[in-house]
């Protein structure tokens, strides 16, 4: 709930002033007030209230509340009513603040559309586009439930992704943990007694050595090079020549790039597809499917499909010359204008193309395990190899 510092009048016209905890909205304060023998002048949100944001608004929130906003409406209940259930059912109280906030906009006059759209943080540019064309088109309950259905398609698809790229993540933490430990802690025990020994070094311990003094000695400086290499991420990230080398760089990586293509192909057509047969424009549908995408080099190839359907051609002449879209999203698309079904034609290949997706993320898995696990022994056997070789040489010429 949130805190409102406000202004009233009493029954005799004297101005009163004060701060009101745990309220909603401005019109329940209000209510409240009359209750109490006092119209409301004036009142404002406390920002710096700590109750009045708690709680972070995840997507499987966002997900649940449309699948239920969805057969609510469905069901023959008011939009406002529907809200206000579900503000009470709302799992963080700023979510629930939101939905009254949009309860209350609605009853006072607004339409849904903006007034999901004030809150573009938690509602997405593809949710408000679906809730307009539901509330323009007469179709509400159906777009909420298609919107739901395909943010809940997205949720899955980022979580199966996820688990592609945690794998050799954690792997990889793991080996520069080990590697750290014994450059920082063994290598100099074995230093000590190699110069106790008066042993000669061979290239690969001498290189373990340097590397335990940069480590030992110098720390302060590379995690000055990391936080210097942080703070140039987040200064250039949003740099446009930067933004487009990583976004070809996510198509070209090694063992990487076909997933990544392949992910990118189904949150454009997914999205095109869907709010195309929920009454979108295509123009505006391509539009709001590139943004979703997110990735520069999917921008020519969405001008190139805008440019296609406004000057009356089909739209899967400019995907087929892209070179991007595989054949099968391609063929679909060219069988659904020669039957008027573009929209579930790309559903359909889109469906098969996410099938693809999750055979291609095991094959993934199944690959990189014993790759990551020789790649981790390689280099733990380097650094043991370079801590034995003088222990070996000091024991032949003891012999």
């Amino acid at each position: 709930m949130a805190q409102f510092e406000y202004k009233a009048r009493d029954s005799s016209g004297a101005v009163i002033s004060g701060v009101y905890e745990d309220i909603a909205t401005a019109a329940m304060l209000k209510d409240e007030l009359a209750k109490a023998g006092y119209t409301l002048v004036k009142a404002s949100k406390k920002q710096d209230s700590a109750c009045g944001r708690s709680g972070r608004i995840r997507q499987t929130d966002v997900v649940t509340f449309a699948y239920k906003f969805s057969g609510m409406y469905g069901a023959g209940l008011s939009i406002a009513r529907s809200l206000e259930i579900l503000a009470l059912q709302a799992p963080t109280v700023a979510f629930k603040n939101v939905l009254l906030e949009i309860k209350e906009a609605v009853q006072n006059g607004s339409s849904l559309k903006s007034a999901f759209d004030k809150h573009s943080e938690v509602f997405s540019e593809f949710f408000v586009g679906m809730v307009e064309a539901g509330e323009t088109g007469g179709k509400l309950a159906q777009t909420l439930e298609m919107a739901a259905q395909y943010l809940d398609n997205q949720l899955e698809l980022r979580h199966k992704v996820r688990s592609a790229f945690a794998y050799p993540i954690i792997v990889g933490g793991m080996s520069l943990l080990i590697v750290a430990y014994l450059i920082i802690f063994v290598v100099p025990i074995f230093s000590k007694l190699y110069k106790q020994l008066k042993v000669s070094l061979p290239g690969p311990t001498q290189t373990l050595v340097i590397l335990s003094e940069i480590f030992r000695n110098y720390w302060w400086l590379l995690i000055a090079l990391v936080a210097a290499a942080i703070y140039l991420y987040r200064k250039y990230r949003r740099d446009p020549r930067i933004v487009a080398r990583i976004d070809r760089l996510k198509l070209t990586m090694p063992i990487f790039a076909n997933l990544n293509k392949m992910v990118l192909v189904s949150r454009f057509t997914r999205t095109f597809a869907m709010m195309s047969a929920a009454g979108v424009g295509l123009i505006e549908a391509i539009e709001v499917a590139n943004r979703v995408a997110n990735n520069s080099v999917f921008d020519p190839v969405a001008r190139s499909m805008q440019e296609s359907i406004a000057a009356g051609s089909p739209v899967s002449e400019p995907m087929e010359q892209a070179d991007i879209f595989p054949p099968m999203i391609v063929q679909m698309a060219a069988a659904g204008e020669e039957v008027g079904l573009v929209p579930e034609m790309l559903s359909k290949g889109v469906d098969l193309l996410d099938k693809d997706i999750d055979r291609t993320i095991k094959s993934l898995l199944v690959k990189l395990e014993p790759v990551l696990t020789l790649l981790m022994g390689i280099i733990v056997g380097f650094i043991l190899l370079g801590l034995y070789l003088p222990m070996f040489d000091y024991m032949s010429h003891l012999k």
